[in-house]
């Protein structure tokens, strides 16, 4: 049986998962390439930015063949759901890779991140919480029953751009993106009140590793140390007090800060403290399982048959 992979084309970076035919990871990688760079306020995809995003996938590609991937599943989430250019992106995306990209939907995301993330955690400590700090948006979705699903459009990108104009930011910048980030998980608990049911939160994507690695002090990025880390919100606020008194400069080769995720790291930040205050959680179940791994199960099914 061949290996399976998934490719996440996201607004800050760009993904890639390849796992085996009974859904076993072998590779798993992350380049920062802000696809959605811009995208809140001008609704299309810059020139630059969608290169940089295919040069990876050329990478990919090529990893792919050198794994004998026998299936792909590619798909586009926030940036490419804004953006009225995104049909130049998508063609692109499906030369290179060979398959086409699959523009899902929020909760359709949502779902998939739930699926990825749960799967390994033996059904204990639900129902969870599955929030997912992307780049433009936020997906929560609680389960497994009752479920429900919301997608936001707040992420670390789409904060940053609307609020956070000043190096480091202001503190007005930050008491106004936090205000509206509380109005928006206020509409999303009316909408779908299960959310607030939740036993456990469950944290995935770059912000969220990144504030385990910047908790633990770690040089450099280690998979056991930050899959299913328990990251306390008292941990989390110390970060973003840290991290917002520095300029964007000042904040690469702190642990678990690169260049790339600097600029965006402190509205990322944001969103998590922000959201534990809102639900009420003292911490925060850190995973690297997420929609990649969604996606991957969807290609290889439950029983490690492919679909």
């Amino acid at each position: 049986m061949g290996n399976f992979a998934a490719v996440d084309c996201g607004s800050l970076s760009t993904r890639l998962l390849i796992s085996s035919g009974r859904g076993e990871p072998i590779l798993r990688l992350t380049r920062v390439t802000g696809l959605g760079e811009g995208v809140d306020l001008s609704r299309a995809l810059l020139p630059t930015a969608m290169e940089r995003s295919l040069a990876v996938l050329r990478e990919y590609r090529a990893l792919m063949d050198h794994h004998g991937v026998q299936a792909v599943r590619m798909v586009g989430t926030s940036a490419l759901r804004d953006a009225s250019n995104r049909e130049s992106f998508s063609n692109a995306a499906a030369e290179v890779i060979g398959t086409s990209l699959s523009l899902v939907s929020g909760e359709e995301e949502a779902s998939l991140s739930f699926l990825g993330a749960t799967a390994g955690l033996g059904g204990t400590g639900g129902p969870w919480l599955v929030a997912d700090i992307g780049g433009g948006s936020t997906e929560l979705v609680v389960g497994p029953q009752p479920f429900g699903a919301r997608s936001l459009d707040m992420g670390c990108v789409r904060v940053t751009e609307r609020f956070l104009h000043e190096d480091p930011p202001s503190p007005l910048e930050l008491s106004s993106a936090a205000n509206w980030l509380t109005a928006q998980f206020r509409q999303a608990e009316a909408e779908v009140p299960a959310l607030r049911s939740a036993a456990t939160l469950v944290g995935l994507a770059g912000t969220v590793s990144a504030l385990a690695c910047f908790d633990q002090g770690l040089e450099s990025y280690q998979h056991h140390r930050v899959h299913h880390y328990r990251l306390h919100r008292q941990a989390v606020e110390r970060a973003l007090d840290d991290l917002a008194a520095r300029p964007a400069a000042r904040r690469p080769g702190l642990p678990g800060i690169d260049a790339a995720r600097a600029p965006v790291i402190v509205a990322g930040t944001l969103v998590l403290a922000t959201l534990m205050v809102h639900f009420g959680f003292d911490e925060c179940l850190v995973s690297e399982a997420d929609l990649l791994d969604g996606l991957v199960l969807s290609l290889v099914g439950p029983d490690g048959g492919s679909t």
